[in-house]
């Protein structure tokens, strides 16, 4: 009886551990929980591990990586890499995402290639790289009868971590994420930004160096919105973390992250700095009041691309003195433009110039984002291949 007692009172005291330190110090380097396996070891324990030299200091890095599903291909030949810092993952339905973050955290292996994160070779050393990393999963992961303190400890214990050690962290990543007045709250009455606030704090109670997010600001309202998002920026930006961040949502990821990776039918598409690919396909946009027609069809004949709605058109700025030839262009058709300044693209600006590339024709990421990539396209090149989501 005196030691059921006892279990009893260790239990409550559990329950009453409050975090030792402000969630401001949550992110701080070289708080680590993770454990290892190796000689001298019983079972598992709390270590910290041994952080492999990477190739250009890269948190994820594949060459010729493909996965196939019988005659169905959904990776092909895959060369990729994801450096430090916040990059968003792109790409339409079908593109190959879902597959490629599946394969990079070994839940299913690759036919061909090889892939490292964190340093660590995916089909060799999966264990080490699931304990290093912070997974946020866009379905639902959580058990709708546990509260939140709990769903986060559990989390924390899956990964070795001590109870004591587990529960202290599970306060401070709830602090952190803003659910610290719903902790105790069960999981089946959350809204879908308390759920989601959740899988982050699942996600990182671990002290993960790359935290993996699908759609993480999918379905929120405008404010539990910006406040996902800002909490990814201090991981990157205070915390030094990296973020994989895949979303549908191109202002997020713009806001995000420096770098991004697009996906088309199980291909590479683009990879680089957002600021970079952004400066690769500069426009000048001019707004016409009169004789539009007339200027778009001459500055077409002259080579240029443009793009049009209205009054308004927005002229690839390719060519030496590209302001010089529109205002000549306009003066031979009696074109009247009543302003005219270089035209600073958005991230879905580049998406849509990368997809039209490729031969779609779109008005909205939307058209590619939420239904399948087939139905809107035309003349697409045959050697890019299939792709699976």
């Amino acid at each position: 009886m005196a030691f059921h007692n006892a279990m009893l009172m260790r239990f409550v005291r559990l329950q009453r551990v409050l975090p030792s330190k402000p969630a401001a110090d949550f992110l701080k380097k070289n708080r680590t929980y993770r454990y290892r396996r190796g000689k001298g070891f019983k079972g598992r324990r709390l270590s910290r591990f041994y952080v492999a030299p990477m190739d250009d200091d890269l948190v994820i890095h594949s060459k010729g990586l493909t996965k196939s599903y019988g005659p169905h291909v959904a990776l092909e030949n895959l060369n990729l890499s994801v450096p430090r810092g916040a990059t968003g993952l792109l790409g339409p339905n079908g593109a190959g995402k879902s597959t490629f973050l599946k394969t990079v955290l070994g839940l299913i292996q690759a036919t061909s290639g090889e892939a490292t994160v964190l340093g660590l070779d995916i089909k060799t050393q999966g264990e080490e790289i699931r304990s290093r990393i912070g997974y946020m999963p866009e379905y639902d992961a959580l058990n709708p009868e546990m509260d939140a303190i709990h769903q986060v400890r559990y989390s924390g214990e899956l990964l070795g971590m001590n109870p004591v050690v587990a529960l202290n962290r599970a306060h401070e990543a709830l602090q952190f994420v803003g659910m610290g007045e719903q902790r105790y709250r069960e999981i089946k009455s959350f809204s879908t930004g308390m759920k989601q606030a959740t899988k982050l704090a699942c996600a990182i109670i671990h002290d993960p160096e790359l935290i993996i997010a699908d759609e993480p600001s999918n379905g929120l309202d405008a404010k539990t919105r910006e406040f996902m998002i800002s909490t990814l920026n201090t991981m990157v930006h205070e915390g030094e973390r990296s973020v994989l961040m895949a979303s549908h949502l191109m202002e997020d990821v713009e806001r995000v992250c420096e770098n991004i990776v697009l996906l088309h039918k199980g291909k590479l598409a683009a990879q680089g700095r957002i600021e970079d690919l952004k400066a690769i396909d500069r426009e000048v946009e001019i707004h016409v009041w009169g004789g539009a027609t007339p200027l778009e069809e001459l500055l077409l004949d002259r080579g240029f691309k443009i793009r049009r709605e209205g009054r308004v058109m927005r002229v690839a700025n390719t060519q030496e003195d590209t302001t010089t030839h529109i205002l000549q262009a306009a003066s031979e058709v009696g074109a009247q433009i009543r302003r005219m300044h270089e035209y600073e693209a958005s991230l879905e600006d580049l998406f849509l110039a990368i997809m039209e590339n490729l031969g779609y024709e779109i008005k909205s990421s939307d058209d590619l984002l939420s239904s399948p990539i087939e139905a809107r396209r035309v003349d697409a090149p045959e050697s890019l291949g299939g792709g699976a989501s």
